[in-house]
């Protein structure tokens, strides 16, 4: 796992622009803490930070192959290619001569075979660059599901690109804004393909590639959702699943260094484990709690227990070595860590404090590991969260979660407490509308599928294509922020085409969210995992965070100079403000809302930004 970065400049000589290039990638330095490196030539200048993961002595990059003297390509990757040994194995049969073990070299030499097809032979997570200095041309390429981020920017006469924009913004020709339509795809929580929220630059889709010319930029997919029948019955696409997911999480484990599984005790992360244990790989396992969460928990709209328990349970049957890792209010209220973790994504999040949580987890695992599987992507998949299932979200004309969040706030999800003014003239309910319209229309519908079908076809694709890539850059983002390598086995593209095409009525056949999975692993895991309900990431019920969030959130709405003045209702504000009590942890619309206020102060004050809006 690594951080990549560079700059391609068709009128430019690039060769002694080594230090641009190292100023850009040193903003990725936690991507990749074990090593540095930079290449130039006359139009290129590729830079690369290592996390060694696989071949560990050799593989370093960026990597060139070299014949008779002249370069004939130089990649820089980041991710994991797991059939990497069996594309080395063709590769050499076509004549090609490996230097390394590793899979990056695969990646180099499948470009010279195949070219701008060389995405479609690799399976697993990646983006990376190639250049082409006999043709001056770069290939851009991102894997199929968009696990492994990859982000760039066009100039005057060529581009920069990176991991993350902070390596754009570390360039001197660009300029860190946000104008309307970013803010709206901001504060509306989707990621519309390719929209990065700052002006200028763009995110390569999932499953595209870039071919960087003289001439410009052309984007191409080779790879989106296929809609197609299902013709199995119900124990056939149980047992397919079954073998799927487990081949999968075999594919996952593949490493020099340490391996473990985040454990949360549902039925999504307790299937990796069980699996990984039943390929022969029993790793050590960690969960997240809170101090005296268990004690004082209690039952709301999305919780109905506490994981603590169930994750517990797991590692007893399956015999992993578990380690709790139990955060403090202290913890997640450390000014430091919100800082890192809001550093890390680039952009406010209205969930911090599940970002802060997550962060905590992984640099404790990255104390004992360099690589963790988790189970994320599994609800995106088997229809696991309650968008799925109500009739007044799923069919509203605009995303489930924008049309659960404008029952809290009529312009969405987080914004109670920002101005109204600019909440109109941002129209976060019609910009999400807008970008719901261009995404139904992507769906095709299946020749014989019923209307009720195809609907949830549609909360399928929608879920899976605009929400599951906030979840997958939240947690590269802050993986890599610890310089912690996580693997996401749900998104294997072989086991994503079958299960997005099961039928709705088989993916529910009793009644149940996910009822497909649970039949697939329940041989495996405890009755009482495999029978319970979804429960998202938890959150701290102490009324001690609530009254961090209400100090610090008075400290916002009283400073007059600070960057959220133009931005905040303040009406709103000074009646929650004059409130002699904490901010209400148990629900979401208060608490959303501060953390938003205080994420987007954060944001606006340490990023150097520019709203125009």
């Amino acid at each position: 796992m690594c951080g990549i970065a560079g700059w391609i400049d068709f009128r430019r000589d690039l060769s002694e622009e080594g230090a641009t290039v190292r100023t850009m990638v040193a903003t990725l330095a936690n991507r990749g803490p074990d090593d540095e490196a930079v290449w130039t030539d006359r139009r290129a200048a590729l830079g690369h930070r290592r996390l060694s993961v696989i071949d560990l002595a050799n593989s370093t990059q960026p990597m060139a192959v070299e014949e008779d003297g002249r370069t004939l390509a130089v990649v820089v990757h980041n991710g994991e290619i797991y059939n990497f040994r069996q594309l080395r194995r063709q590769l050499e049969g076509l004549g090609h001569r490996f230097r390394t073990a590793g899979d990056t070299e695969v990646v180099v030499r499948a470009y010279l075979e195949w070219g701008d097809r060389c995405a479609e032979h690799l399976e697993g997570m990646f983006a990376f660059a190639v250049w082409d200095p006999a043709r001056d041309r770069l290939l851009l390429a991102r894997d199929r599901l968009g696990i492994k981020p990859l982000y760039y920017a066009r100039t005057a006469n060529g581009v920069l690109f990176g991991s993350e924009p902070k390596a754009l913004f570390a360039h001197p020709a660009m300029e860190c804004a946000v104008d309307s339509e970013g803010f709206a795809e901001l504060l509306a929580y989707i990621a519309t393909p390719g929209h990065a929220v700052y002006r200028g630059v763009r995110e390569l889709p999932a499953g595209h590639t870039a071919m960087v010319t003289g001439g410009g930029v052309t984007e191409s997919a080779y790879w989106s959702l296929p809609a197609r029948p299902h013709e199995d019955d119900t124990a056939t696409t149980v047992d397919t699943v079954r073998g799927l997911l487990a081949e999968s999480v075999e594919a996952h484990l593949v490493s020099d260094v340490p391996l473990c599984t985040l454990l949360s005790g549902g039925v999504d992360s307790s299937a990796i484990v069980a699996l990984a244990a039943r390929a022969g790989n029993r790793p050590r396992t960690f969960s997240v709690d809170f101090e005296g969460h268990t004690e004082r928990f209690q039952k709301d709209f999305w919780h109905e227990d506490a994981d603590a328990p169930y994750a517990a349970e797991v590692a007893r049957h399956v015999g992993t070595d578990h380690e709790p890792v139990v955060l403090r209010t202290a913890d997640l209220a450390d000014p430091v860590v919100d800082a890192a973790a809001l550093r890390s994504q680039d952009l406010p999040r209205p969930i911090p404090d599940m970002d802060r949580s997550l962060y905590l987890l992984l640099r404790a695992v990255r104390q004992r590991s360099t690589v963790a599987l988790m189970g994320e992507a599994a609800d995106e998949l088997f229809g696991g969260y309650r968008s799925f299932q109500d009739p007044s979200l799923t069919d509203t004309g605009n995303f489930p979660w924008v049309s659960m969040g404008l029952k809290v706030a009529p312009h969405g999800m987080s914004t109670g407490l920002l101005d109204p003014g600019v909440l109109k003239k941002i129209d976060v309910p019609g910009y999400a509308a807008q970008r719901y319209s261009e995404a139904v229309a992507e769906v095709p519908r299946v020749a014989g599928e019923s209307e009720l079908e195809h609907r949830m076809r549609r909360v399928s694709h929608v879920h899976l294509t605009r929400w599951m890539p906030l979840l997958l850059t939240r947690d590269d983002r802050l993986s890599m922020a610890v310089g912690l390598e996580l693997r996401v086995p749900y998104c294997d593209h072989r086991l994503v085409e079958y299960v997005y095409n099961i039928p709705w009525e088989m993916k529910t056949a009793d009644g149940r969210e996910k009822s497909v999975l649970r039949s697939a692993v329940a041989d495996l895991l405890p009755a009482s995992v495999t029978e319970r309900r979804k429960s998202p990431f938890p959150i701290t019920q102490d009324p001690g965070y609530g009254q961090v969030l209400k100090e610090r959130f008075d400290a916002v709405v009283n400073d007059p100079a600070g960057p959220m003045a133009g931005l905040l209702d303040r009406e709103a504000c000074a009646r929650l403000s004059a409130q002699d009590r904490p901010i209400e942890v148990s629900g979401w619309g208060e608490r959303r809302d501060v953390e938003m206020v205080l994420q987007l102060d954060g944001w606006l004050r340490n990023s150097r930004v520019r709203l125009d809006l």
